[in-house]
């Protein structure tokens, strides 16, 4: 009889789910499948920390729209991995998070000062949707099947399951594991299109509609559902937005797309719009909990979701419908095309007034120069130097707002940011993630220079894999936001916001990146061309005026948004 061990055992339930690559640190329980890596055609990313590879997962997860796997190691491993694993379940993306353990003899109830001994169970109960220990190899097949079946299904999210190390390196005889089956065998990764009499009430609903909005969330993105969406807004007449999260779904450019932070405009379209079609968003905070005055008091809503706990979670709902986004939106489609003619959009000019006032402020927020760059006019001038299919990240405090607003998003997929968690440290391993999940495609990171010192380390990451991504860094030497909180806070004095002077450019070029310093913008648009020009990664370090990086345009809006929940 042949014998395989729990490791290879391992690998083979991975690729029967087609998974085709790993990110995670190196432990020593790893052995048991590293050697059998080439036989099974999977890639193995090792990263710099634990927490760094669960957001190159996630970021590979959420280019590629399908689940991603991350290990971590035994007992600090695993430890360490847990707030990357925190950030996904915010996101909703679904990794597979499994970890080595220490042997089932010593484990649960712990005997006292075992060696790298944790109930990792319990760790990871807060920040997954389902938490499993091996204790019987034969059972691996059954454990990995119930991991991928609740990452996918209704909201995606992250899973966790823990191997210890003698049954990693344990035995089985490869004929008595007859239990592989075909992903296609045993789940069903999308619901269809939900309630036909839901489906056609909404369609109803929408052609008698005089001013229809239509709200996209994550889930748009994550049921690749990009195209019907826009279909049906277009042929119902209706205006756009999308959350934070899932920028792109519209495009910013749509002349009837209303960005998060023009509120002025945004929240008289809403409060006019007689219905609204909410697709694969819970309205949470970010979204104003979809109550006034970010959403109109009378507007009738309905809401498409795969998940049943979020219809009507946060707003009452006229319709909702529980099923796939992309398949209720074909059927929606479909639907309002039987019920009539394409509709004529809305008289826009009352919107368009509002919209062009929200611009000047933006204009006149770059007008600004004092000592360096103005942030806004880096992000705008890094957001022209790519071309549109160009994958953006976001990263930091103040400067995620002076991103939010500056720069222009255009296609599904383009854009990345913790926007759930606002976790710093994320940038730079998400581009990395990105540019493994879309080789092809050119990857820009724009972080501030607090975030990038949380993963700094995983630049060595990108330089061993000749990853050629884009960093840019806006530099004014300290923690910008805490910077703007102490001040509106009164604290009196700035504690603990500034860092010593440091250059990023010189780190970069000793972890083997190019290096560029910008003290102007004609320095940063030169960096910005010879980066694009180059096949290594790059990074750019911009000093950009601290005076003016205190007040981004929405800062204000932002923090309303956000600590409004007793409203």
């Amino acid at each position: 009889m042949t014998t395989i061990t729990g490791g290879e055992l391992l690998l083979k339930t991975l690729k029967n789910e087609n998974i085709d690559i790993i990110f995670g640190v190196l432990d020593g329980s790893y052995n048991a499948w590293l050697a059998k890596l080439d036989d099974y055609g999977i890639d193995y990313i090792c990263p710099r920390h634990e927490a760094a590879a669960a957001h190159m997962a996630e970021a590979y997860a959420r280019m590629k729209g399908e689940p991603a796997v991350v290990f971590g190691g035994i007992g600090p491993g695993a430890a360490n991995m847990v707030s990357g694993v925190a950030v996904a379940w915010a996101e909703g993306a679904p990794l597979i998070v499994l970890s080595g353990q220490r042997r089932r003899n010593i484990i649960y109830p712990e005997r006292g000062g075992n060696f790298q001994t944790l109930d990792l169970l319990a760790l990871y109960r807060p920040v997954t949707k389902w938490q499993a220990g091996l204790r019987d190899l034969r059972r691996l097949p059954e454990l990995m099947r119930k991991a991928f079946r609740i990452a996918l299904s209704g909201r995606p999210g992250p899973v966790y399951i823990e191997i210890p190390e003698d049954l990693m390196r344990g035995t089985i005889e490869e004929d008595r594991v007859t239990d592989l089956w075909p992903p296609q065998s045993y789940r069903i990764d999308r619901l269809g299109p939900g309630q036909p009499a839901a489906i056609r009430q909404a369609a109803e609903m929408l052609m008698a509609a005089q001013r229809p909005t239509l709200h996209a969330g994550s889930g748009v993105l994550w049921a690749e559902a990009w195209e019907e969406f826009m279909a049906l807004g277009e042929y119902v007449g209706a205006t756009f937005t999308t959350s934070l999260a899932a920028r792109g779904v519209a495009p910013d450019d749509h002349p009837r797309f209303f960005h998060t932070l023009n509120r002025d405009a945004l929240e008289t379209m809403r409060a006019e719009a007689d219905v609204a079609l909410v697709v694969g968003s819970r309205l949470g905070e970010l979204n104003g909990w979809g109550r006034p005055p970010a959403w109109g008091e009378g507007t009738a809503t309905i809401q498409i979701d795969a998940e049943p706990a979020h219809i009507g979670l946060n707003r009452p709902v006229a319709v909702g419908i529980v099923g796939d986004a992309k398949a209720a939106l074909q059927a929606l489609l479909a639907e309002v095309k039987a019920l009539g003619d394409a509709k004529s959009p809305p008289d826009m000019s009352r919107y368009d007034a509002m919209t062009a006032e929200w611009r000047a402020e933006l204009a006149d927020g770059m007008s600004f120069a004092g000592e360096g760059v103005n942030p806004g006019a880096m992000v705008d001038a890094v957001s022209k130097a790519f071309p549109d299919d160009a994958i953006l990240v976001q990263d930091g405090g103040n400067t995620s707002l002076w991103v939010a607003n500056y720069a222009t998003v255009t296609r599904p997929r383009s854009y990345l940011y913790t926007a759930k968690f606002g976790h710093l440290g994320t940038g730079l391993p998400y581009a990395i993630g990105a540019q493994f999940a879309e080789p092809d495609r050119e990857v820009v990171l724009i972080t501030g220079d607090g975030a990038l010192g949380f993963n700094i380390q995983e630049m060595e990451t990108a330089a061993r894999h000749k990853l050629p991504i884009t960093v840019v860094v806006s530099t004014d030497a300290g923690w910008g936001m805490e910077r703007s909180s102490q001040l509106l806070a009164q604290v009196g004095k700035f504690v603990e916001t500034e860092h010593a002077p440091t250059d990023y450019a010189g780190i970069a070029r000793a972890f083997g990146w190019r290096g560029f310093q910008a003290e102007s913008l004609e320095q940063l648009n030169q960096a910005l061309a010879e980066a694009r020009e180059s096949d290594k990664p790059c990074l750019i370090q911009v000093k950009v005026d601290p005076q003016a990086n205190l007040a981004p345009p929405g800062a204000l809006i932002f923090g309303s948004m956000v600590y409004r929940a007793e409203d």
